[in-house]
């Protein structure tokens, strides 16, 4: 039986099959949910699905999209944003 920590459901369990044909069980912590848009609630595109921890890591070009409202709003969203600034 496993430690008490892991028993837990927050954590999901991954079976991994080792040489000799044994498989054991790793526990790994769950991936966050994709970024969504601000105004519909589409997942957003060009937005890592991690955690702050390894986002927090990767260069800032990688992080959102380089448009405006870029990891905000999707790019339907952002299109209808910027007309409306124009008008």
């Amino acid at each position: 039986m496993p430690r008490p920590a892991l028993r837990s459901r927050t954590l999901r369990r991954v079976k991994k099959r080792l040489p000799g044909g044994a498989f054991i069980i790793h526990y790994l912590k769950r991936r966050p949910s994709p970024a969504r848009c601000a105004v519909c609630g589409k997942k957003l595109h060009g937005v890592p699905r991690a955690k702050p921890s390894i986002i927090r890591r990767i260069s800032k070009s990688k992080k959102a999209p380089s448009r405006p409202y870029g990891g905000n709003l999707c790019s339907s969203c952002a299109r209808e944003k910027v007309k409306e600034k124009v008008r």
